[in-house]
């Protein structure tokens, strides 16, 4: 595919706005045949989802200007030039204090141009441009580890379920696009960045408690076993997730997938790509389309981390960029501590 002769860049009008698409038939996905304009019609064609997963939220990119096989690189910063002046930005900090003005998709156009860029995967931050201190999105990953796959990440997703049910809350599942689980909430956006992760913690720890075989909190690989992890650190400040819609940077192509609740112990990650979702969406829609009707109030799980403080069982290791934060625990892997207790 592709041939010696390199075709024309095309211009396709997304949103009002003109984007220009060069080298339309450069092939991403080799073993799937998928080319740049492929993917490029893949993200139209989404364009409802992913705006209501990307709308208005600064967004790294996760490029790979020659294809899944070249060179990949996080985009972080949008350069001062060179850049449409219809692209709006958002000033985001980082741990370390320092700040970049990030990519905050106000249409369609915004998703289309960062795909020209060559942009696979979208990772947008759990705030809105309008308020990047305070999330409004909560979010639970639950990561197989070795030896579990994507039919445990689905078991625990049920308990996820049961728990959000009694607590009042709705939350909106995906596939990773890989073997895990996302489910996704929107919360008022009251809250720091520390409250709502510790509200993560809290909530993390009550599904352990309630499955320790199958559920762990553990952030040291050596202690988890052969459990689903709750990355409660996806909601430290700037760790990001693929988003709804978004492509995966692997062989098949898959994409990070809205289903239900009643879909979910039935699918297949791969049952999901750049080729089935498009159609899958215009004969069911978005299985999100209702995520932003109920922001819920994280309080109970701000109450339950104060119990949990109570009772002995404070914060939990930050991700190694972060600087040291009030009450961590020490980020020694526990068989290299040597002043801990036998």
């Amino acid at each position: 595919m592709g041939g010696s002769a390199k075709a024309k860049p095309v211009e396709v009008e997304v949103a009002g706005h003109t984007v220009r698409l060069s080298s339309p038939d450069r092939v991403y996905f080799p073993r799937r045949g998928f080319t740049k304009k492929d993917m490029f019609d893949y993200y139209l064609s989404v364009g409802d989802g992913i705006m209501r997963a990307l709308g208005n939220r600064p967004t790294a990119l996760q490029r790979f200007p020659e294809g899944i096989e070249g060179e990949m690189f996080y985009q972080k910063r949008v350069p001062a030039r060179g850049v449409p002046p219809w692209i709006q930005t958002a000033k985001i900090q980082f741990p370390s204090g320092r700040s970049a003005d990030e990519l905050c998709p106000a249409d369609l156009a915004h998703v289309a141009w960062a795909a020209q860029m060559g942009t696979v995967v979208f990772h947008p931050w759990p705030v809105r441009g309008t308020d990047v201190d305070r999330p409004d999105e909560l979010r639970i990953d639950l990561d197989p580890q070795p030896g579990t796959d994507f039919g445990d990440a689905v078991e625990a997703a049920g308990e996820v379920r049961a728990l959000l049910d009694e607590l009042g809350a709705v939350g909106y599942p995906k596939t990773s696009g890989g073997r895990g689980v996302h489910i996704y909430l929107r919360i008022e956006p009251r809250w720091t960045f520390t409250e709502v992760r510790r509200a993560v913690i809290a909530f993390a720890r009550e599904i352990e408690r309630r499955r320790p075989e199958l559920v762990t909190t553990s952030w040291w690989k050596e202690q988890r076993g052969e459990k689903v992890f709750v990355d409660y650190n996806q909601m430290a400040r700037d760790r990001t997730i693929a988003c709804a819609y978004s492509l995966r940077a692997n062989a098949r192509a898959t994409v990070s997938t809205p289903v239900t609740w009643d879909e979910l112990p039935d699918v297949e990650p791969d049952d999901f790509d750049l080729r089935t979702v498009p159609e899958r969406v215009a004969k069911i829609g978005d299985p999100h389309a209702g995520i932003d009707d109920t922001p819920w109030d994280i309080t109970p799980l701000l109450e339950w981390a104060d119990r949990d403080d109570h009772d002995g069982s404070g914060d939990l290791p930050y991700p190694p960029d972060h600087p040291k934060m009030p009450g961590e625990p020490k980020r020694v892997q526990p068989s290299k501590d040597r002043d801990r207790k036998a």
